[in-house]
């Protein structure tokens, strides 16, 4: 016997769409699996988090922090994923939406250096890293920042 074969005992589950509170021949009649009495086996029972009153633990706690409301939330791409391209292609943030690599621009899209690029391209995009500028041109391409 090992842990990644152990199954409950045969008849001790029942499925998910188990009718609870059928009866006692159903096996899960009278209480229905709530036990006796108690704000628990009543309906309307308390949201996650409720301490019965007390100051609860999210609100006993110091916020900590803060959002910037002035961040830019941008999309990094690799030079590798590039390679999809056709030789001589131009690469633009719709190109990239087209294929598939982009699902959301967001706030603009920036060409990061990691991996190689062997065909020349026109990649027209809001921002690119030092290495990925360098692999580029190293290859035959022209960068510009839109």
């Amino acid at each position: 016997m090992e842990l990644s074969n152990l199954k409950p005992a045969e008849g001790s589950k029942h499925s998910a769409n188990f009718r609870r509170g059928r009866g006692h021949g159903s096996g899960n009649g009278k209480t229905a699996g709530k036990g006796h009495k108690g704000q628990k086996a009543r309906s309307g029972a308390t949201r996650p988090g409720f301490e019965g009153g007390q100051m609860p633990l999210y609100r006993r706690l110091p916020k900590r922090g803060f959002t910037n409301r002035n961040t830019k939330e941008i999309v990094g791409i690799n030079v590798s994923t590039l390679e999809r391209f056709d030789n001589d292609a131009v690469v633009t943030v719709e190109s990239l939406m087209e294929i598939g690599i982009v699902k959301n621009p967001k706030d603009g899209v920036k060409i990061l250096g990691n991996g190689e690029l062997t065909k020349k391209l026109t990649v027209k995009v809001d921002a690119f890293s030092e290495g990925a500028k360098a692999k580029i041109e190293a290859a035959g391409g022209t960068c510009e920042v839109i």
